[in-house]
């Protein structure tokens, strides 16, 4: 299996970010984190022709893993991307995942994305902003979104992964073994 430029997509806490940095590390290829190209510090949101430029020069390598959705880019993300996983976890552990990872931000108080700022607090966990309550509201649309590209003709240039256990992610992860060495040559 050849891959270049892979997208890892999912709704928000089904283990995107996690998998992205596995699989980017187990080919010897560069994560780019959408959320990192979008969010500035104190959670003030790129304009779309900021992000969309950002984006577009980040992705001007030759070969990365890019972790995330944001539907509206898929022009730019998904012209050159040869893979697209799917992380496609059950809609209980995609929000208990969301949770535990919302309820640790708060604990650590980490910067989320360096140079932003950004953390996470309780009183945005419980707002209507919070992750959570964006991952309950949009689980099953994006679902459908991602269940209706996998047999698009407008996407018909793009291998689908989809992978919906920790098992198979693991699978999936140890058939590459072996892969780094053919990322970035031409002719294989």
């Amino acid at each position: 299996m050849f891959m270049k430029k892979i997208n890892v997509v999912g709704t928000s806490g089904s283990g995107k970010s996690f998998f992205s940095k596995q699989l980017a590390e187990k080919l010897g290829v560069p994560y780019l984190e959408m959320d990192a190209i979008f969010w500035k510090p104190n959670w003030q949101m790129s304009s779309d022709e900021e992000f969309f430029a950002n984006l577009s020069t980040a992705l001007e390598r030759d070969a990365w893993v890019l972790d995330g959705n944001y539907n509206r880019t898929r022009p730019i993300k998904w012209k050159d991307v040869d893979t697209v996983v799917w992380i496609d976890y059950s809609f209980t552990r995609t929000l208990i995942q969301a949770i535990k990872r919302a309820l640790m931000r708060v604990m650590s108080n980490k910067e989320i994305w360096p140079g932003t700022g950004n953390t996470e607090s309780l009183k945005k966990l419980f707002s209507k902003e919070s992750i959570v309550w964006w991952t309950i509201r949009n689980y099953h649309k994006i679902k459908r979104r991602y269940e209706a590209d996998l047999n698009a003709t407008d996407y018909s240039h793009i291998r689908f992964v989809r992978i919906q256990s920790r098992r198979q992610a693991k699978e999936f992860l140890a058939s590459l073994d072996g892969v780094e060495h053919r990322v970035g040559c031409s002719g294989s």
